[in-house]
């Protein structure tokens, strides 16, 4: 269940950093490269992934990724090396000493069998927490300024671009390369910690997708950098029934025009709007963004690089998420703002008939969901949007988790 403590998952902030990004790129440079450069032998070493425990004498205890903790001893002579985030050749990574090693350090260690059972580490790629802190500051940045996401609305594999609908009024084109990388949530899951490799022929019309990279003059088209996209359910409707003791509602889904079960697990997110800002964003639906100051529509504006889009705070301003290439359009809310402000509630706070919007697993077999995340008080805004999808449009880009920010944004 939501908690104060917990990360709210509508943060628009991708970072290709982190505990996976660290996992990840270690693993790609000791499985191309043993210690002096040369092609490894697969078979001839264990690799394991993760982070420093503790560390005493020359013995280390490794939590890795895989879930196991590994006591692993370090002979005299062992190599001990520093990968920054981004650095891809340990030719160039300088060494370290056995004691510059701290608890929450990530590592590689390629290791060899010992007697009894015993681990001796041959090779250690160290990133320090504080490299793969400051490398998550600087993508989350980078994602604030240049990055944009939505609904897809449209794919094109032979021209590789995507159009993602940011807001019922705003679209854009991501265009795709050969040297863009695409990641894949897991499914029904928005952590980045579970995400993987993917590919564009992964992507469906209906997904959820961000992208990062710059814009054209006209903020007409993204040259995508980096895509991650998932495939969720959107659920708007009314509670109809509380099952506390299963942690689970039930709710009338106007998307579905049917009942859904929707259970809630220590992961899901719970948040509620307050009256006057669920009376803005309903505004926004009826068309009040149509007219901005002195009149001019803004039915056919596109986003001007630097617009931010309705649900997105990375891609507009000049502020924290800012995009110092151009303005805000006038009478577009910077809805992420908004929403990176609403307070987290629990299930005992929702009450039968509550209008809510819900981000949710595909389901299973007897179409029961896992709710990613639940925004209650939304009464207004399904009545400006009776039929649940132009308040699925606008919500778009709030539920996906930030890649290693979740620890895990993510």
């Amino acid at each position: 269940m939501a908690t104060g403590h917990k990360r709210f998952a509508i943060s628009c902030t991708l970072l290709f950093a982190g505990w996976v990004l660290a996992g990840t790129l270690l693993t790609t440079v000791i499985h191309a490269q043993t210690p002096d450069g040369q092609q490894s032998n697969a078979g001839t070493a264990a690799r394991n992934v993760g982070a420093l425990k503790s560390i005493s004498g020359n013995t280390l205890v490794l939590k890795t990724d895989a879930g196991p903790e590994i006591t692993i001893s370090v002979p005299e002579g062992t190599r001990i090396v520093r990968l920054a985030p981004g650095q891809t050749d340990l030719k160039n990574a300088p060494p370290m000493a056995l004691p510059e090693l701290q608890a929450g350090d990530r590592m590689l260690v390629r290791s060899r069998p010992g007697e009894n059972g015993s681990v001796i580490a041959t090779t250690i790629v160290v990133m320090k927490q504080a490299d793969v802190a400051q490398k998550q500051q600087h993508d989350r940045e980078d994602w604030q300024k240049r990055g944009t996401g939505g609904i897809v609305s449209a794919i094109d594999p032979a021209a590789g671009t995507i159009n993602v609908s940011i807001n019922p009024t705003l679209s854009i084109v991501v265009k795709t390369t050969k040297d863009t990388s695409f990641l894949r949530y897991a499914p029904g899951s928005i952590k980045f910690s579970d995400a993987q490799k993917g590919t564009m022929d992964e992507i469906k019309t209906g997904d959820q997708l961000r992208a990062r990279g710059n814009r054209s003059a006209d903020g007409k088209e993204l040259a995508a950098e980096e895509v991650i996209s998932g495939t969720f359910r959107n659920i708007a409707g009314s509670i109809t029934s509380i099952d506390a003791a299963n942690n689970a509602i039930t709710a009338k889904d106007l998307l579905a025009k049917k009942s859904v079960v929707i259970k809630f697990n220590a992961d899901s997110q719970l948040r509620k709007l307050a009256p006057q800002m669920a009376q803005r964003l309903a505004f926004f639906l009826k068309g009040g963004a149509q007219t901005v100051q002195g009149g001019t529509p803004a039915g056919g504006q596109t986003a001007t690089a630097g617009a931010a889009p309705a649900g997105n705070a990375s891609a507009g301003g000049t502020g924290p998420g800012g995009n110092a290439q151009g303005p805000r359009p006038a009478g577009a809310p910077d809805f992420q703002q908004m929403l990176s402000r609403i307070p987290a509630v629990t299930l005992a706070d929702l009450q039968k008939e509550d209008a809510v919007m819900v981000v949710a697993t595909m389901g299973n077999a007897s179409g029961e969901v896992t709710a990613i995340t639940l925004l209650g008080g939304v009464e207004p805004i399904l009545t400006a949007s009776p039929n649940g999808m132009g308040a699925a449009a606008l919500f778009s880009g709030w539920n996906m988790g930030a890649p290693g920010g979740e620890g895990g944004p993510q």
